[in-house]
């Protein structure tokens, strides 16, 4: 896998819901750039916070979740599970979001970038990536 234009720490309600667990780990990456090496996945409409459904792709096996999109950015951009790739460990989060909601013995490291909820792409992103989002955006017609 490419490097990721971001990895996100999302610490909101709607992705401990999700998950069952205290956060969800995404890796954004464009969906173009994915490969699925075996079998295929199941896309699963799952409510979110805007009203627009989340569709999640899923194993349709042991149903585990592996990427999903938001209603930003459509199926243009892969927010894939950290923690289902080969590899979890080179992806450690570049930000954290929605820390407002976080669980209270979740403790964040130190120097952890953080945010009470979202942020300014422009502020927190890199500008390669800020570059590779431009030139998807600007081929999808967006």
């Amino acid at each position: 896998m490419p490097p990721p234009l971001i990895v996100h720490c999302c610490h909101c309600r709607w992705c401990q819901r999700e998950t069952g667990t205290a956060f969800a780990l995404n890796a954004l990456i464009e969906s173009e750039r994915l490969q699925l090496l075996t079998g295929r996945v199941e896309l699963v409409v799952t409510p979110s916070a805007s009203g627009k459904g989340q569709p999640i792709a899923r194993c349709p096996t042991c149903r585990v979740a592996l990427w999903s999109h938001y209603f930003g950015s459509g199926e243009r951009i892969s927010f894939v599970r950290v923690g289902t790739l080969d590899e979890p460990d080179r992806f450690p989060p570049d930000v954290h979001i929605y820390t407002e909601s976080k669980q209270p013995w979740v403790v964040m490291p130190a120097g952890a970038r953080a945010f009470s909820q979202y942020y300014s792409r422009r502020d927190v992103w890199s500008e390669a990536s800020l570059a590779r989002r431009r030139a998807l955006m600007g081929a999808a017609g967006a």
